[in-house]
């Protein structure tokens, strides 16, 4: 995960969390304090790699995620905005992607989560971070639900 860059134009407190994350090993930053941005307090996140669905460079990001039986879960809601964001279009074109929770990192396959499974995930991924519901009603797109399963 060390070539992995994030993407450019993300916030400072981003880029200020994933150093932390990444410099401590994961021992810091796992939980994140979301009221430095208004939100709830500290938050489980994990960091996810993805290669460039055009350029091949490997992108970086933090993400808010819960636990289900064999994968994390992650939500690809970029604030409600009416597009994916980059990484979610990036795993769709290459579902094999690194994770690192904590201080475990692992490399794993991406699936977007249709039907009962994903209200039921959607449902736990609101709970953990509640301002999903509100993303989703400001935006015409379904937000994907997306499990990451570890291989290997």
């Amino acid at each position: 995960m060390s070539d992995a860059k994030v993407p450019a134009g993300m916030p400072g407190w981003i880029q200020t969390h994933v150093k932390q994350y990444l410099e401590s090993g994961g021992r810091e930053g796992h939980m994140w304090d979301s009221s430095v941005v208004g939100g709830p307090g500290p938050l489980p996140t994990l960091l996810l790699t993805t290669a460039g669905r055009k350029s091949g460079a490997r992108q970086l990001v933090p993400l808010i995620y819960g636990k289900t039986e064999g994968a994390v879960v992650v939500i690809a809601s970029k604030g409600g905005a009416p597009e994916h964001p980059g990484w979610y279009r990036n795993l769709a074109a290459n579902p094999d992607v690194e994770v690192q929770v904590g201080t475990d990192r692992f490399r794993a396959r991406a699936s977007t989560i249709e039907g009962a499974e994903r209200s039921k995930l959607w449902e736990l991924m609101v709970g953990i971070y509640p301002p999903y519901a509100a993303y989703q009603k400001k935006t015409e797109r379904q937000i994907p639900v997306v499990a990451l399963k570890r291989v290997g």
